[in-house]
């Protein structure tokens, strides 16, 4: 119940103002890889992009809705990707401390990266850009300001969403009375 109720805080907070990129997707996206089974953890981000930007075209909302379908396929493709890195962590979090921590931002500049490489391919692909090696370069540095956002909201949202799953599992800290 608590993975689903993150789910909808997350999916609610794109509507929340907000600087270009930093957005909980992509910490949904590991989260969901780490914790959720099967295909329908690749189904959360892609899910909660897909409702909030059908909201926010029926809203006009800048910024969210439907534009080019190969760059909006890029955008939920890099999303999801996220999803592999997440099981990635859950197979190497045996241990807790600083290991942990470390792998967890790792994961999380890992999901940033592939999101920003994938993405931008896409935006070059829909041919907002020169189809030329000089046009892919212009793209990616055009969205290199764009990274720095990624990069920021992901191990922000990463770090609430990890810590709050963890804090909700954690057993009590106040200790039960048991009858003699």
């Amino acid at each position: 119940m608590m993975f689903y109720a993150l789910t909808l805080i997350v999916a609610a907070s794109r509507f929340l103002p907000h600087p270009p990129n930093v957005a909980c997707v992509g910490a949904l996206g590991l989260f969901a890889g780490c914790y959720l089974a099967g295909r329908r953890a690749y189904l959360v981000p892609a899910a909660v992009l897909l409702v909030s930007d059908i909201v926010g075209h029926l809203l006009g909302i800048p910024g969210m809705g439907f534009y080019s379908p190969i760059a909006m396929a890029s955008v939920y493709a890099g999303a999801t990707l996220a999803v592999p890195v997440g099981r990635w962590l859950a197979r190497h979090q045996s241990s807790g401390g600083i290991g942990k921590t470390v792998r967890t931002a790792g994961g999380s500049l890992a999901a940033s990266t592939l999101f920003f490489l994938i993405s931008n391919l896409g935006v070059w692909l829909a041919g907002w850009y020169s189809m030329t090696a000089i046009g892919l370069l212009a793209c990616y540095a055009a969205a290199i300001p764009f990274f720095g956002y990624t990069v920021a909201g992901d191990l922000i949202f990463t770090t609430i969403l990890f810590a709050a799953w963890q804090f909700s599992v954690r057993p009590s800290l106040v200790p039960c009375k048991v009858p003699v």
